[in-house]
């Protein structure tokens, strides 16, 4: 049984990180337009910067498997801001307009976005099918014992 919580529990971690991919997703949306922040400027992209969780050694694998596999999976490790400029739109009539008559919009591109919000979907959805058959072979292991 070991193995198969352990598997939950890798799935698990990838299952909070994509979450956490997914609501960064949605702000960057909701804030395409924003042209001015309590930082001031236009607001910035975001992106989540994901790490493994891996064995410190492989000696580990062969003492302890159980617990060895409790540590893999994957940590959120920052949620950073995109380093490209922002987009410069000629709109002399708006409220934040330079002294060129130019608006500093995000640096939100609403393809990306969407290309990003279907892939950490499809993620999740894969790790969500992983905790079900993961419990499907624990329900059939328990029957056969049973």
């Amino acid at each position: 049984m070991d193995l198969l919580n352990s598997t939950v529990a890798i799935s698990a971690s990838a299952l909070r990180a994509e979450r956490i991919r997914i609501d960064t997703v949605a702000t960057n949306l909701a804030n395409a337009h924003t042209t001015q922040t309590a930082e001031g400027g236009p607001y910035r992209r975001k992106t989540v910067l994901f790490a493994a969780r891996a064995l410190d050694e492989l000696g580990e694998l062969v003492d302890d498997f159980g617990a060895a596999m409790r540590r893999l999976g994957v940590d959120v490790v920052g949620i950073v801001e995109d380093p490209t400029p922002a987009r410069m739109v000629f709109d002399p009539g708006h409220p934040d307009a330079d002294d060129r008559g130019y608006v500093a919009y995000p640096n939100v591109d609403p393809i990306i976005e969407m290309v990003d919000l279907q892939a950490a979907t499809r993620a999740y959805e894969a790790n969500i099918q992983v905790v079900n058959a993961t419990r499907r072979m624990s329900d059939a292991a328990l029957s056969i014992i049973g």
